[in-house]
């Protein structure tokens, strides 16, 4: 009976110092990851070259929808001319007014598609005048992620759903001054 209740106690002892012995064997340091955040917003809005690209991208824009407007005003005056003189028209007449009407609603769609679509020119354009800032700005954020050991840049501007962050670890400025803005 001695002999049982002794093995009892050790098995007990075992329960709780086993844990013990095998964390012992995992590493204890373990290291902390260095977060910065920035402002990319902050960061762009300071940047001269990239104000002067939105407002040509915004100049161009303007012009590219009068074009289409011009289309689209064009194709409505058709179709009122039609509606006003339809009784007065053969069919052949009718038919000829409608596709005239059908053909100018499709350039205007065509030249929006050109000029707004996924792949059109203000697309290109956007890309072309921004891309190079946009590096730019990236292989800062990077050097200076490098040079500080940071693991992770969060941009507290975008929709990454950061509550708060402490203006201690915000390198927008740091940024900008490395860009060679000040701020």
């Amino acid at each position: 009976m001695e002999k049982k209740n002794f093995m009892c106690k050790v098995m007990g002892m075992v329960k709780w110092v086993l844990p013990f012995y095998l964390l012992s064997f995992l590493p204890l340091s373990i290291n902390a990851q260095k977060v910065a955040v920035i402002d990319m917003e902050y960061i762009l809005k300071n940047i001269p070259a990239y104000e002067r690209a939105n407002e040509q991208l915004g100049q161009v824009s303007k012009q590219w929808q009068a074009e289409v407007d011009a289309l689209n005003t064009e194709a409505q005056t058709l179709y009122k001319n039609y509606q006003n003189e339809v009784v007065f028209l053969s069919k052949d007449q009718k038919k000829a007014k409608q596709d005239a009407i059908v053909a100018k609603e499709k350039q205007a769609a065509e030249l929006k598609k050109h000029y707004f679509g996924p792949e059109g020119e203000l697309f290109k354009k956007r890309t072309a005048l921004m891309n190079p800032i946009q590096e730019e700005v990236f292989n800062v954020i990077k050097d200076i992620a490098e040079l500080r050991g940071y693991q992770l840049v969060l941009d507290r501007a975008s929709d990454a759903g950061i509550i708060f962050s402490s203006p201690k670890i915000d390198i927008s400025s740091e940024v900008l001054r490395k860009l060679g803005y000040t701020n």
